[in-house]
């Protein structure tokens, strides 16, 4: 509590707010507890449903629904083909998971720096990273904002290159009319806590491709199959299935799903009230030069995952440690997202040297996560505001 002293007087709010939490109401919990009730907890017909209903909200033909959001990622690679020796363009301004999914599958993450503008990946520089190597992109929606998509496809059809969307942060986004999960060739959901709806732990992958969706299925499931098209040594005995390929016990439970289809009955609620708290945000902070707001381009209508807070370091007499210990005294409770993927000790051991994305790292260095979810009421947002142009003023050079 020492920054209350140097700030001087009580903080904006007696209580703290977290940057993100989920919202579970009375529905949420029965649809829960109907599942516990019946002969169904895992491979049940609530799987079916609620990739049916990912469907619905996606647009997109195929889903897969699977344990997390890393899981997604990994069949996604898999489903691609992608193995040793080969190359796979991201961001580095994201979660590990969308570069992990690459060396799970034996191949090397290429990091391609962000705009600075957008903090989405910068279609040149994927360009300038394709090499004979290349396999795949993962293009990460950060923040809930959606990638260039239009250019990026672009890119990838000129290069023979399967385009994976890490949409982990964007369920509700829409790309030109189109809801993200129905353009790249596959889509990558997380249904953690802290995202616009939960499953508890959950992901998903959509597609429009019949083959990559067979291949999903798969890799899901150990790579057993009942699917007699698909086995060397077909019978008719109705006990038998068979190992055709190598895959993972990435299953979701039933429960899970039923909570999340809970959930995405609540998504419109979810997506107009975080809409709702971004255009506050942006509407004060656009007022304060020493604040640089997330850029959205106009083919992106945002589910935002994640409002972003850039302070221009330049134009304030603190360091970004001392804004957020000065946040967190007035119960403000903020988090960083992310630092580049590269710079993580694992990665620094595999060879990866500081520098390689400048843009990015610039970003890392000034950025921000404040409080953002459903149950934030309008009070606690302007509480929010209220501290953001308290310290601004006070640290304004």
């Amino acid at each position: 509590m020492e920054k209350l002293a140097i700030l001087g007087g009580s903080p904006v709010r007696q209580t703290p707010l977290s940057y993100g939490r989920q919202y579970i109401d009375e529905e949420d919990i029965q649809a829960v507890a109907e599942v516990l009730r019946s002969d169904f907890l895992t491979c049940g017909p609530k799987v079916t449903e609620l990739e049916q209903a990912l469907c619905q909200v996606t647009g997109a033909k195929y889903c897969v629904a699977v344990n997390s959001g890393t899981a997604a990622l990994h069949i996604a690679a898999m489903a691609a083909g992608v193995g040793e020796g080969d190359e796979v363009i991201t961001t580095p301004i994201t979660f590990a998971a969308s570069a992990n999914c690459a060396l799970y599958c034996g191949a090397r993450p290429v990091f391609a720096d962000i705009n600075p503008r957008t903090y989405n990946i910068d279609p040149k520089a994927i360009r300038r990273c394709i090499t004979p190597r290349t396999k795949a992109v993962v293009a990460v929606d950060f923040t809930g904002q959606a990638v260039q998509l239009e250019e990026i496809l672009g890119i990838c059809r000129k290069h023979h290159l399967t385009l994976i969307e890490d949409a982990a942060h964007a369920i509700g986004t829409c790309y030109q009319g189109r809801p993200v999960g129905s353009i790249a060739d596959m889509t990558a959901f997380s249904f953690h806590p802290v995202k616009t709806v939960t499953a508890g732990e959950g992901g998903a992958v959509t597609t429009n491709d019949e083959a990559l969706y067979q291949k999903l299925l798969l890799a899901r499931t150990h790579g057993i199959t009942r699917d007699r098209s698909q086995m060397a040594h077909p019978t008719d005995d109705p006990w038998y299935n068979e190992q055709v390929s190598l895959g993972y016990n990435y299953r979701i439970t039933d429960f899970q799903c039923a909570l999340l289809l809970s959930q995405l009955k609540k998504l419109p609620l979810f997506r107009a009230r975080r809409k709702a708290i971004v255009e506050k945000y942006d509407a004060a902070f656009l007022q304060l030069p020493e604040i640089q707001v997330q850029e959205e381009i106009p083919e992106s209508d945002t589910t935002r995952h994640l409002y972003i807070l850039r302070l221009r370091s330049g134009m304030l007499n603190c360091t970004r440690r001392e804004f957020f210990d000065a946040l967190h005294a007035e119960n403000i409770y903020s988090q960083v997202h992310y630092l580049p993927v590269y710079r993580h000790s694992y990665y620094e051991k595999l060879g990866y040297p500081k520098g390689l994305c400048p843009n990015a790292e610039a970003y890392y260095e000034e950025v921000l996560s404040l409080p953002l979810y459903y149950s934030l009421t309008d009070s606690d947002v302007e509480d929010v505001i209220h501290a953001v142009n308290k310290l601004v003023a006070y640290y304004r050079k």
